[in-house]
Protein backbone atom coordinates (compact mmCIF):
# COMPACT_ATOMS: atom_id res chain seq x y z
CA UNK A 1 0.00 0.00 0.00
CA UNK A 2 1.14 3.52 -0.89
CA UNK A 3 0.26 5.12 2.32
CA UNK A 4 2.75 2.51 4.59
CA UNK A 5 5.51 2.84 1.81
CA UNK A 6 5.17 6.73 2.27
CA UNK A 7 4.63 7.00 5.97
CA UNK A 8 7.70 5.21 6.99
CA UNK A 9 10.05 7.73 5.62
CA UNK A 10 7.84 10.34 6.91
CA UNK A 11 7.98 9.35 10.21
CA UNK A 12 11.79 8.60 9.99
CA UNK A 13 12.61 11.99 8.84
CA UNK A 14 10.01 13.47 11.50
CA UNK A 15 12.22 11.87 13.96
CA UNK A 16 15.29 13.15 12.50
CA UNK A 17 14.00 16.54 12.70
CA UNK A 18 12.95 16.40 16.42
CA UNK A 19 16.64 15.29 17.47
CA UNK A 20 18.05 18.37 15.50
CA UNK A 21 15.43 21.04 16.72
CA UNK A 22 16.65 19.02 20.72
CA UNK A 23 19.61 19.45 20.06
CA UNK A 24 19.79 23.17 18.88
CA UNK A 25 17.47 23.77 21.70
CA UNK A 26 19.75 22.05 24.08
CA UNK A 27 23.17 23.57 22.70
CA UNK A 28 22.41 26.50 20.57
CA UNK A 29 19.18 28.29 21.96
CA UNK A 30 18.65 31.13 23.95
CA UNK A 31 16.73 30.69 27.57
CA UNK A 32 13.45 32.62 26.04
CA UNK A 33 13.02 29.78 23.00
CA UNK A 34 14.51 26.83 24.70
CA UNK A 35 11.11 25.99 26.10
CA UNK A 36 9.07 26.43 22.94
CA UNK A 37 11.79 24.44 20.96
CA UNK A 38 12.10 21.45 23.74
CA UNK A 39 8.14 21.04 23.56
CA UNK A 40 7.96 20.98 19.90
CA UNK A 41 10.54 18.64 19.60
CA UNK A 42 9.18 16.03 22.19
CA UNK A 43 5.58 16.56 20.01
CA UNK A 44 7.40 15.67 17.28
CA UNK A 45 9.48 12.99 18.30
CA UNK A 46 6.80 10.93 20.11
CA UNK A 47 4.33 11.38 17.31
CA UNK A 48 7.21 9.95 14.90
CA UNK A 49 7.24 7.04 16.98
CA UNK A 50 3.71 6.71 17.15
CA UNK A 51 3.59 7.07 13.24
CA UNK A 52 5.98 3.96 13.23
CA UNK A 53 3.79 1.69 15.43
CA UNK A 54 1.15 2.16 13.43
CA UNK A 55 3.29 1.22 10.27
CA UNK A 56 4.04 -1.65 11.64
CA UNK A 57 0.48 -2.39 13.61
CA UNK A 58 -0.10 -6.21 12.42
CA UNK A 59 -3.64 -5.82 11.02
CA UNK A 60 -2.51 -3.03 8.44
CA UNK A 61 -5.98 -1.37 8.80
CA UNK A 62 -5.83 1.89 6.42
CA UNK A 63 -7.55 2.99 9.28
CA UNK A 64 -4.88 2.66 11.19
CA UNK A 65 -2.14 4.02 8.65
CA UNK A 66 -4.23 6.79 8.20
CA UNK A 67 -3.46 7.40 12.06
CA UNK A 68 -0.15 6.96 11.63
CA UNK A 69 -0.04 9.74 8.90
CA UNK A 70 -2.29 12.22 11.03
CA UNK A 71 0.51 11.65 14.07
CA UNK A 72 3.39 12.39 12.14
CA UNK A 73 1.32 15.68 10.54
CA UNK A 74 0.23 16.99 13.29
CA UNK A 75 3.34 16.26 15.32
CA UNK A 76 5.22 18.47 12.11
CA UNK A 77 2.63 21.00 12.62
CA UNK A 78 2.84 21.36 15.95
CA UNK A 79 6.66 21.34 16.36
CA UNK A 80 7.13 23.75 13.08
CA UNK A 81 4.40 26.67 14.68
CA UNK A 82 6.08 26.61 18.07
CA UNK A 83 9.40 27.06 16.45
CA UNK A 84 7.96 29.51 14.49
CA UNK A 85 7.15 31.62 17.29
CA UNK A 86 10.24 30.75 18.69
CA UNK A 87 12.88 31.61 16.27
CA UNK A 88 10.96 34.27 13.97
CA UNK A 89 8.50 35.97 16.91
CA UNK A 90 5.63 35.08 14.45
CA UNK A 91 3.19 34.96 17.28
CA UNK A 92 0.17 34.41 15.00
CA UNK A 93 1.60 30.68 14.97
CA UNK A 94 0.07 30.38 18.00
CA UNK A 95 -3.15 29.53 15.75
CA UNK A 96 -1.56 27.01 14.08
CA UNK A 97 -0.05 24.88 16.55
CA UNK A 98 -3.44 23.68 18.14
CA UNK A 99 -4.65 22.30 14.21
CA UNK A 100 -1.24 19.81 14.72
CA UNK A 101 -1.94 19.07 18.75
CA UNK A 102 -5.46 18.06 17.24
CA UNK A 103 -4.28 15.76 14.64
CA UNK A 104 -2.42 14.19 17.19
CA UNK A 105 -5.32 13.93 19.43
CA UNK A 106 -7.57 12.25 16.70
CA UNK A 107 -4.52 10.14 16.29
CA UNK A 108 -4.94 8.63 18.91
CA UNK A 109 -8.47 8.20 19.51
CA UNK A 110 -8.30 6.23 15.89
CA UNK A 111 -6.20 4.20 17.01
CA UNK A 112 -7.82 3.09 19.64
CA UNK A 113 -11.13 2.77 17.95
CA UNK A 114 -8.85 0.23 15.97
CA UNK A 115 -7.16 -1.59 19.22
CA UNK A 116 -10.86 -2.36 20.36
CA UNK A 117 -11.63 -3.81 16.67
CA UNK A 118 -9.35 -6.21 16.89
CA UNK A 119 -10.96 -9.85 17.69
CA UNK A 120 -9.11 -11.16 21.12
CA UNK A 121 -7.19 -14.45 20.26
CA UNK A 122 -7.05 -15.09 24.48
CA UNK A 123 -11.52 -14.83 24.50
Amino acid sequence: MILSRLLAPFACLNGAMAVALGAFAAHGAGPAVKTLLTTGAQYQMIHALLALVCVLWPSRDRLILIAGGMAAAGGLIFSLALSAIALLSLKAMGAVAPIGGLLMILAWLLLAVCALRVPSKSA
